[in-house]
């Protein structure tokens, strides 16, 4: 088990801000989850520790909005994020770290400046097989190498001005069933080891904890603010990313 101390000055709010953002914002802040970690370890090795954690948020998160979610857009997303599960696990040697985070930080700021900059009256998108299915398998793709798949999904769903309850519990969905596929191409490619497991165990109290608050927090905000603080996730996450990339 990791015992380096700042290792767990970082971990600790990761886990937390990753936790309540899964459990009540879509999912959208807990992308910094990995870069925060990265900040004392590497980020393959902070992706490890992080999944399992992510596996327990998901069934905390799937109890609490069970019978909730979009399921048109399930329907199209989840096939073709197995797709970008497959392809991510198959270029995962090609592919860095600051690859991946330069692509998921120009989506995020693109979309989040894209939402603050057009009139506020749009009308929603409709759900569209051929928008879900490039975006699925990215996010499905992003997913895989640093646990970033919020960006590219929000990019398909924001557009789409669901419920609050339909949308949080659509995120939760898709996250559930991408980080529990997850799991079997990271223990071929050997990502699983005994101290990432072992740290990943000690960490996960954590995990309940952090989606709980993250439920609470939901019921108290309205649809306006909602939105407004989903696309705010976006955008900070993304220059988050992009100055991690480059510097």
């Amino acid at each position: 088990m990791i015992t380096d101390p700042w290792f767990y000055a970082a971990a600790i709010p990761a886990v937390l801000i990753t936790a309540i953002s899964k459990g009540g914002f879509g999912g959208g802040l807990g992308l910094l989850g990995v870069p925060m970690m990265a900040l004392v370890i590497a980020p393959q090795q902070a992706a490890a520790i992080l999944l399992p954690i992510l596996c327990l948020m998901d069934l905390v998160g799937l109890w609490s909005f069970r019978g909730k979610g979009h399921r048109h857009s399930l329907k199209t997303l989840l096939p073709a994020a197995a797709i970008g599960i497959i392809f991510g696990a198959l270029t995962f040697k090609y592919f860095s770290a600051d690859h991946i985070r330069i692509i998921v930080g120009l989506i995020a700021v693109t979309f989040a400046l894209n939402f603050w900059l057009k009139p506020k009256n749009r009308e929603p998108k409709t759900p569209s097989r051929m928008r879900g299915s490039f975006w699925g398998a990215i996010a499905g793709f992003t997913s895989f190498g640093v646990h970033a798949g919020g960006a590219p999904l929000n990019a398909y769903l924001l557009p789409l001005k669901l419920a609050k309850y339909d949308y949080v519990g659509t995120t939760i969905i898709f996250f559930a069933t991408v980080n529990f596929i997850k799991l079997v191409p990271y223990t071929l490619l050997g990502q699983f080891t005994y101290e990432t497991l072992t740290t990943a165990a000690t960490l996960a109290i954590l995990a309940p904890i952090g989606v709980l608050l993250g439920v609470r927090l939901h019921h108290k905000i309205s649809d306006v603010w909602f939105y407004q603080i989903c696309y705010s996730f976006l955008f900070l996450m993304g220059i988050k990313l992009l100055f991690d990339a480059f510097f």
